[in-house]
């Protein structure tokens, strides 16, 4: 529940500390079953589309700069077999997860959290031999705090330009490097304020493959914050709530009790969303609309006039531009979508979001008849649609991405089945079903070395 901003000064609790403990301290055994399995279809998602973005332009230029740099190879890079340093394969892990904005969703984060979260719990578990019961534990852990400083920072760090993937996630991933270094509550505060000082990340870089690289970043920079905690390194230990520390600097609607309230009782990994299109996921609401609207029987593509959709107002300047040229910016582009959907085309498809299709001119023209405008009464995950016809008929309707997920059950298969499609084409049927059989048994695994495995593309 939101509350009004409070002022640093006059706030005395060490929420830092307090995090640092939760997590320091979490156990597989205390993490409810259904925890459990909405965190291995973050792993398995997470494993999909990182396999998928190694192949981006953008992510072959990381591993190219890692190759050059070298580091101890103790860390596997999907998709291409190289191993590393647990910091360099973070990053180009946490990059190439993100390289198709097809990664999974956070509310209270206002951001991404298996890509900043699942390349630290990779890199490190492997080096350090943990378990499957321990990385899915350091998973959660991560992405507990995630949404809970994501919480505590409010809707004004996102809206002054801050993205949260970059900069609250640098936590997420710093705790869950923590944890799986078995660091106390003490070094996990002074990890927390090492990732704090590093984190960065700016919604200005959004269409461009600077914004993966924010997620690479954070993962990155989780894994060297819990290195040199783990040798001593120190840092504040207050850094969330001091003066001149993350909020003060970062948002002006710190809301301090959204950090502990229902501390350990209350899990957020609960409420991550998938994505079952390949663009921003602000435009999902719009394209499940758009859907049923297509349904309607009075629909019909040769009687389109014009295209009305109203979101709520911080989208406009998140998923909203007018003309892509690219790619990256077509996932960035309300009217590139709508187009999509309404020529047809297959949205959850990696070409429909390509260079080739942002230049399509069939696209372009239709792009041209799509308005899209603000409305303060919707909610983040919203949208409404009208679509106008030449027969003076209005088609309206409601998308809201925002309910929580009742059957996770059925997540399931339809997360299975965007794995196969995005790995079967680079990686082969045999090795698909590997990947798969190790993360639905995760917990049951020695190791992520079975899933690992199987994801070296030939």
């Amino acid at each position: 529940m939101a509350r009004h901003a409070v002022d640093v000064g006059s706030y005395t609790e060490n929420i830092t500390r307090q995090l640092a403990a939760y997590s320091s301290g979490l156990k597989f055994q205390n993490l409810p079953g259904e925890i459990v399995l909405v965190a291995k279809q973050c792993v398995l998602d997470g494993l999909g589309v990182m396999l998928a973005g190694s192949r981006e332009p953008l992510a072959k230029k990381v591993m190219s700069f890692v190759r050059e740099e070298g580091g101890s190879p103790k860390s596997t890079v999907v998709g291409y077999g190289d191993r590393t340093s647990p910091s360099q394969a973070a990053l180009v892990n946490g990059t190439a997860a993100h390289a198709l904005d097809y990664d999974d969703v956070l509310r209270p984060l206002h951001g991404h959290p298996t890509v900043t979260v699942l390349p630290v719990v990779l890199a490190l578990g492997e080096k350090l031999g943990v378990g499957g019961k321990g990385m899915i534990t350091a998973f959660v852990a991560g992405v507990e705090i995630d949404a809970r400083v994501g919480a505590m920072m409010g809707d004004k760090h996102y809206e002054k330009g801050w993205h949260a993937t970059g900069t609250v996630g640098t936590l997420g991933a710093a705790a869950a490097a923590a944890r799986l270094m078995n660091l106390n509550a003490n070094q996990t505060a002074h990890c927390l304020g090492i990732a704090a000082t590093q984190a960065a990340g700016l919604k200005c870089m959004f269409g461009t493959e600077c914004k993966p690289l924010h997620a690479g970043k954070a993962a990155m920079n989780g894994v060297i914050a819990a290195e040199l905690a783990a040798r001593g390194f120190t840092s504040r230990t207050d850094v969330l709530e001091c003066r001149q520390g993350f909020a003060d600097t970062q948002t002006d609607s710190f809301q301090p009790h959204e950090a502990l309230e229902e501390l350990g009782d209350v899990f957020h990994t609960l409420d991550v969303k998938f994505k079952y299109h390949a663009s921003c996921f602000g435009t999902h609401a719009m394209l499940e609309a758009l859907a049923t609207i297509k349904k309607n029987p009075a629909f019909g593509l040769e009687k389109l006039e014009r295209i009305e959709v109203r979101v709520p107002p911080f989208a406009l300047d998140v998923c909203n531009i007018q003309a892509p040229k690219t790619g990256h910016e077509a996932k960035f582009s309300y009217r590139h979508s709508a187009a999509l959907t309404i020529l047809g085309e297959e949205t959850s498809s990696l070409e429909s979001y390509s260079d080739d299709a942002a230049r399509r001119s069939d696209i372009a023209e239709m792009r041209e008849k799509v308005f899209v405008s603000s409305a303060k009464n919707l909610d983040r995950y919203a949208s409404d649609v009208f679509v106008y016809l030449n027969n003076k008929t209005v088609i309206t309707e409601h998308g809201d991405m925002g309910p929580p997920v009742e059957d996770f059950g059925t997540q399931g298969e339809k997360l299975e089945h965007k794995f196969r499609a995005l790995a079967r084409p680079l990686i082969g049927h045999c090795n698909t079903n590997q990947v798969i059989d190790a993360v639905w048994s995760f917990e049951c695994q020695s190791g992520i070395g079975t899933a690992l495995s199987g994801l070296k593309i030939a």
